[in-house]
């Protein structure tokens, strides 16, 4: 826990920025009927029932200091998929960068490991050295900014059925441009310190 919020103490480095990375899973719906769309003096209504239309990933990436976010949502969420989504981080969101310093949980496809699985060994090795990986300890998640952020996310814009991955990504797009227009930033107030009388618990006695 201490790593985690030391790091989120780093003054801000636009070489060296700080990302919080984490990933949702998602039901695609749709409606069997149409719905009956809001009139005056009467609410838009919906019918109860609906239709499955598979499942999907979202995946998040934040940089707390700068107020920017990139939100995508994949069929899948395997080990391949994420080594893509960092390889853009690296390559495309922060070409400039020397380092990345990469906060997230410690789900299985989180690892040097899966660029591996994804890419020959010299450019994995070449995106790896770029990385420096922080995890959130066990039960730990509400210490990654960007699982606060997938919240503001799920009420702002997931709070309806959608149907399929295009309509999603056209949302989230929407979403993600309207966001970093705001440049809204995060600034963590939660210290070790604080930890350490607050949650004293948790260390050992």
């Amino acid at each position: 826990m201490e790593d985690i919020l030391d790091v989120y103490t780093t003054p801000y480095d636009p070489k060296r920025p700080v990302i919080c990375m984490d990933e949702k899973p998602l039901q695609l719906l749709d409606d069997i009927r149409d719905p009956i769309p809001m009139d005056v003096g009467r609410v838009r209504k919906i019918d109860s029932e609906y239709k499955r239309c598979g499942t999907c990933s979202i995946f998040v990436f934040v940089e707390p200091l700068r107020g920017f976010r990139r939100v995508s949502a994949l069929p899948r969420r395997t080990r391949v998929d994420w080594a893509h989504e960092v390889e853009r981080l690296l390559t495309v969101d922060y070409p400039d960068a020397g380092k990345i310093v990469l906060v997230m949980d410690n789900l299985n496809t989180h690892s040097l490991g899966s660029l591996y699985e994804a890419f020959q060994p010299a450019k994995a090795r070449a995106l790896a050295e770029r990385l420096e990986i922080h995890y959130t300890p066990k039960h730990g998640s509400w210490l990654n900014i960007a699982e606060i952020e997938l919240s503001a996310l799920t009420r702002q814009c997931l709070n309806r059925r959608i149907p399929d991955l295009d309509f999603l990504n056209r949302e989230l797009s929407a979403w993600e441009q309207a966001t970093n227009a705001n440049q809204r930033q995060v600034h963590w107030q939660f210290t070790t310190s604080d930890a350490r009388i607050k949650l004293r618990h948790l260390y050992p006695e």
